[in-house]
C-alpha cells in the first residue's frame, strides 16, 4: 500500500499534475494539503473520475486539507482539532480506510517570529499531539502525514544557515516535533534514510530548485502497528521538475 503526502499549493493550478501523478503512480491513499479552494469549488468530479473517493475540507484561498483513497470512499472520523474553538483553519483531516487511520496534515507555517503566527503555530502543534495520543491509544495502524512546516534536524535542509531565522527550524518548532515523534510514533522517511540530504520542499525563488537548494518538511508519522508494516519510504522528486508544479513534491511511505 503506497500512502502519499502532497502539498498541491492550489488544486486548481495543479489540478494536472495531480491527476498526472494519481495516473501514472497509482497510489492507494493520498493526503492532500494547501488546496487553496472552498468546499464548493473542490474538483470533486475529476477526482472521482481519475477512480479515487475523497473527502476534504477546504478554505477560500488559504490553507484546505483532503484525502484521496482509490476505488472507495474515507470514512471520515474528525475534521479539525480540538482546542480552540474560534480556530476556523481548514488544517486537519482524519479518515478511515481498511482498518487504517490516516490524518492530513498542514501544521501552520509560523512566519513571522516572534509573534502571533509564531505562537498559533506552537499552539497547533499542542493540539495535535492531544489528538496524537488518543490515536495512539487505539492501537491501530495509523499515519499522520502532511506537511508539518518542521525542519526536524540540521541535515534537513541545504543550510542551516539560510534558514536559522525562519519559524520552520526554531528550537520551540523542532522541541514540539520531538516531543509528538516521542509519544511513541516512527518518522517513516527518517528511519528510510538516517543520513539525512532528503529534501521535499524547493522554494519558487532564487532558483532553488536548479540548485537543490530544499528541505524537508514534509512527513508521515507512523503508529507502532502501522510501522510494523513499513517497507519503504522516499519522495518522488522528479515531479516537482514539471512544468506548473507545487513547490512541494510527493513524499510517501509503503506499508504491508
Amino acid at each position: 500500500m503506497k500512502i502519499v503526502t502532497f502539498n498541491i499549493n492550489g488544486i486548481k493550478a495543479r489540478l494536472p499534475r495531480l491527476l498526472e501523478y494519481l495516473a501514472e503512480q497509482q497510489p492507494d491513499i493520498v493526503c492532500l494539503q494547501e488546496l487553496k479552494t472552498s468546499d464548493e469549488t473542490f474538483p470533486e468530479a475529476d477526482i472521482r473520475d481519475a477512480g479515487y473517493g475523497v473527502l476534504w475540507h477546504g478554505q477560500k484561498s488559504w490553507n484546505g486539507v483532503a484525502i484521496l483513497a482509490k476505488g472507495q470512499d474515507p470514512v471520515e472520523r474528525q475534521r479539525g482539532l480540538a482546542g480552540e474553538p474560534e480556530d476556523e483553519h481548514s488544517r486537519y483531516l482524519e479518515a478511515e480506510i481498511d482498518g487504517l487511520v490516516i490524518a492530513s496534515i498542514y501544521l501552520p507555517n509560523g512566519n513571522p517570529r516572534p509573534g502571533p503566527k509564531f505562537d498559533y503555530k506552537l499552539r497547533w502543534i499542542d493540539r495535535l499531539a492531544a489528538r496524537a495520543r488518543v490515536l495512539l491509544a487505539e492501537e491501530l495502524p495509523v499515519v499522520l502525514a502532511g506537511d508539518y512546516n518542521v525542519i526536524p534536524n540540521d541535515d534537513d535542509t541545504y543550510s542551516v544557515r539560510a534558514m536559522q531565522d525562519d519559524a520552520l527550524m526554531q528550537p520551540e518548532s523542532r522541541a514540539g516535533f520531538r516531543t509528538l515523534v516521542a509519544q511513541g510514533w516512527t518518522d517513516a522517511l527518517r528511519t528510510r534514510h538516517p543520513g539525512g540530504g532528503v529534501w521535499t520542499f524547493w522554494d519558487y525563488q532564487a532558483g532553488a530548485w536548479q540548485r537543490d537548494a530544499g528541505f524537508r518538511i514534509d512527513h508521515l508519522l507512523l503508529s507502532p502497528i502501522a510501522a510494523d508494516r513499513l517497507l519503504d519510504a522516499g519522495v518522488d522528486k522528479d515531479y516537482r521538475a514539471r512544468e506548473k508544479a507545487s513547490d512541494h513534491a510527493p513524499t510517501w511511505v509503503t506499508l504491508r
